[in-house]
């Protein structure tokens, strides 16, 4: 497997990402979007784990507009000032608008790369990316395949720009992997969430992973749990064995 750096020249600016492909041949494409933390040897080691089984694998930073990685150079602490400024300039800049034209120019700069196989991708997000991987499929009917979101935020709100109100725009299969006790996702916004996806009709899985907390699938975090982050794992490789094969 081949490790590139790639810049993506987007309509806000270039998008610095890696890229895993593979040393021959050609694989289903998939798309892999960090938490808030930003690329780092995490999700680095995520990508490239997934790329492993199959796949080629593009890493955009989606914080671009706000710096290139580490979006975050010092210890998160969730209620510090300078660590909820920061948090702010990284997520404000991403307006469902911007999410959605990142996401299009993503999946055509992906398709195109030298060891990408013909054929459909999928996009897979991780805390507050888990909406973002949502709305590339929305975005993108024509091309996304399927998208998973894990311990995601805000797939559930009672805003104009919920992320559930783009379902009727999906034809991508869709998995769901929550949290417990997530501020970001609780448990009846999964409730509303699970049943405007019965009214939508696709086919898709939402499950709650029991005591597995929100970033409980990425190894630095401090809720990382591992026996579930494998069970995450076995059902991204599962969704995607069946949708990009």
């Amino acid at each position: 497997m081949i490790e590139e750096q790639i810049d993506i020249a987007t309509a806000d600016g270039t998008a610095d990402s890696v890229f895993y492909r593979p040393d021959e041949g050609r694989l289903p494409g998939v798309i892999h979007l960090t938490d808030i933390g930003g690329i780092r040897q995490a999700h680095r080691n995520m990508a490239r784990r997934l790329a492993d089984q199959g796949y080629a694998v593009l890493i955009p930073n989606v914080f671009y507009r706000s710096g290139r990685p580490p979006v975050l150079d010092y210890p998160m602490t969730i209620g510090d000032e300078r660590t909820m400024k920061r948090l702010a300039e990284l997520r404000d800049p991403l307006t469902p608008e911007a999410m959605a034209r990142d996401l299009s120019r993503c999946i055509d700069v992906l398709t195109v790369q030298p060891g990408v196989a013909d054929g459909p991708v999928a996009i897979v997000g991780y805390c507050f990316t888990g909406a973002m991987a949502l709305r590339g499929a929305a975005e993108r009917p024509d091309r996304v395949a399927a998208a998973a979101s894990f311990h995601g935020g805000g797939l559930f709100t009672n805003t104009p720009a919920s992320p559930h109100l783009l379902l009727p725009c999906v034809t991508a299969r869709l998995y769901f992997g929550h949290a417990v006790e997530d501020r970001g996702m609780p448990a009846d916004a999964i409730a509303q969430f699970d049943r405007a996806l019965a009214a939508w009709g696709g086919r898709y899985a939402s499950e709650v992973y029991d005591g597995a907390h929100h970033s409980w699938t990425v190894t630095d975090s401090p809720a990382y749990n591992r026996p579930q982050a494998e069970r995450a794992f076995e059902r991204l490789t599962a969704l995607l064995a069946d949708t990009l094969h």
